[in-house]
């Protein structure tokens, strides 16, 4: 072959590749922070929680009314009395690498989840044995009848019963998977991830969708583009000004003193999303807030309206909700409530012994619970309590609040987090009311009193009966105060009008987008 025809194949070739590189399409996000792990085990930080859906998928998953719908499952039953589970996997369920996903991946990947989340380890504690029978059938033997088996392997947020790989689910908890095969709708091109600057992810042609239509986060995962570039973009004016210009397609989590900047443009619209509850979380393991008395006068002092004022005026965006659960949730309860009291919570900090020692309060300053962070820091100032406010970004927040060190050697006193509603509805799933002490959500508590009232809430067979042991454990958890609850409010996303097939499924989801023409 001359080296002229050499030539004309090449740039043959070169106008293929670049053709089928512009009709490649990308969506393009602006997330609510930056990625820092990609291990969904190892700690609650809903980034890595929404990397987990990018890359991995469940075996069972909640439809949009929170019914419990297969995923990997194909099928399942349940002996008579209740103990014996037999789930049979889809056949043609792979991983990235190309691998099937047999049984003994999902007995590894539920056995490291079940030591590390919450109602995983209720579900642990009942289990006398969990096995693989053959390649694509799995066995759950439980100890006693016990009512969530479903709820536990369709836990929609952290932690997500997520399927690895067994080499992969093998690695011990107290270190992180960096392995990002997944078995989910996209894959992650680590090679592209750059921590403060962009996370990329890939359609995986490995996946294979149920054929249901999607429905919150169950249903047929169908990847509608190519390739999701998680953007990260730190302040928020560059983020929207980026969403006009067409520069990004979502942007999450808008300000929503920026909305009104949005009107008038027809390209761009806006959706509000689930609710969230905002949580102040206070560390009981060590001082001051180790002190009873000291967290009780906190909770008497915070005024959710006040708070959420500071964040929102419109009153469609924000409730006030006096409980430790979501106000639509069938648990909630107003059993015992305080009202907001500064006389109260001044004498509970003389009752407290409280010294005067810094309390360290840490602040996202790009998340929405900044405002609401000031307004509580300020309120605490004015009963006498000696706030050192440190602000930072959420990846540093969420790196610090593992520290169990004394605040003068950088641990941490307070902090301000957003929970999604089903992390924050019922007693067992609950992700900061779990008081079992070292195995708690950061800040620790320990309580054996709650502790035991959870255990009993998932044998108790009626509804009465759990909304009866919901409000014992929030009148015990007022005494305790593993957290003070900030009020309820809705995140809003802004996205590009030309984008179809966006999903209201309380988590961000990026399957089922497409871009219309």
């Amino acid at each position: 072959m001359n080296r002229s025809v050499k030539a004309i194949m090449a740039a043959a070739l070169a106008v293929v590749a670049a053709s089928a590189a512009s009709a490649q399409t990308t969506l393009k996000v602006r997330p609510f922070g930056d990625l820092k792990t990609i291990d969904p085990m190892v700690t609650s930080d809903y980034m890595v929680r929404n990397h987990g859906y990018m890359v991995y998928d469940t075996l069972f998953a909640q439809d949009d009314k929170g019914a419990i719908k297969p995923q990997m499952v194909q099928s399942f039953t349940t002996s008579d009395d209740g103990l014996t589970w037999t789930f049979v996997l889809r056949d043609d369920l792979k991983f990235h690498d190309g691998a099937a996903v047999t049984a003994a991946d999902v007995v590894a990947s539920l056995k490291r989840w079940g030591q590390l989340d919450g109602l995983g380890q209720q579900l642990t504690a009942h289990t006398a044995s969990l096995d693989a029978v053959d390649a694509r059938t799995v066995r759950l033997v439980l100890k006693d009848r016990w009512g969530l088996v479903l709820e536990a392997l369709g836990k929609p947020s952290s932690m997500v019963p997520f399927i690895m790989p067994e080499r992969i689910a093998k690695t011990p908890t107290n270190e992180a998977v960096k392995d990002p095969v997944g078995s989910g709708p996209f894959m992650m091109k680590r090679d592209e991830w750059s921590p403060g600057s962009k996370v990329v992810y890939v359609k995986a042609p490995t996946y294979a969708p149920r054929h249901e239509a999607p429905n919150g986060l169950s249903g047929g995962k169908v990847a509608g583009v190519d390739r999701v570039e998680w953007v990260i973009i730190p302040d928020a004016q560059t983020a929207l000004n980026a969403l006009q210009a067409g520069e990004i397609d979502i942007f999450e989590e808008i300000p929503p003193d920026m909305m009104s900047l949005l009107k008038g443009n027809d390209k761009v619209g806006i959706a509000r999303l689930s609710a969230l509850q905002g949580v102040m979380r206070l560390n009981q393991a060590v001082p001051p807030f180790n002190n009873a008395r000291l967290r009780q006068a906190v909770l008497h002092l915070v005024d959710q309206e006040q708070a959420l004022r500071a964040y929102v005026d419109d009153a469609s965006l924000y409730t006030s909700c006096p409980s430790f659960y979501m106000c639509d949730s069938p648990y909630y309860t107003d059993a015992g409530w305080p009202k907001p009291d500064t006389a109260r919570a001044k004498q509970l900090v003389k009752e407290s012994g409280y010294d005067g020692a810094p309390i360290v309060l840490l602040d996202a300053t790009e998340t929405a619970l900044h405002p609401q962070t000031l307004v509580v820091a300020q309120a605490m100032r004015d009963i006498g309590l000696n706030v050192d406010y440190q602000a930072m970004d959420w990846p540093t927040l969420s790196t610090r609040r593992a520290s169990r060190n004394p605040v003068g050697q950088g641990g941490w006193s307070a902090f301000m987090s957003g929970p999604a509603a089903p992390d924050m509805s019922e007693p067992v799933g609950h992700l900061a009311l779990r008081s079992n002490c070292d195995k708690a959500w950061f800040g620790w508590p320990c309580d054996e009193t709650i502790e035991k009232l959870r255990a009993e809430f998932t044998m108790i067979p009626d509804l009465e009966g759990r909304k009866a042991n919901a409000r014992a454990i929030q009148l015990r958890a007022l005494e305790t105060v593993p957290y003070v609850p900030v009020g309820q409010f809705y995140l809003v996303r802004g996205y590009r009008k030309n984008l179809t097939g966006l999903l209201a499924a309380g988590i961000p989801v990026y399957w089922n987008i497409a871009r219309s023409k």
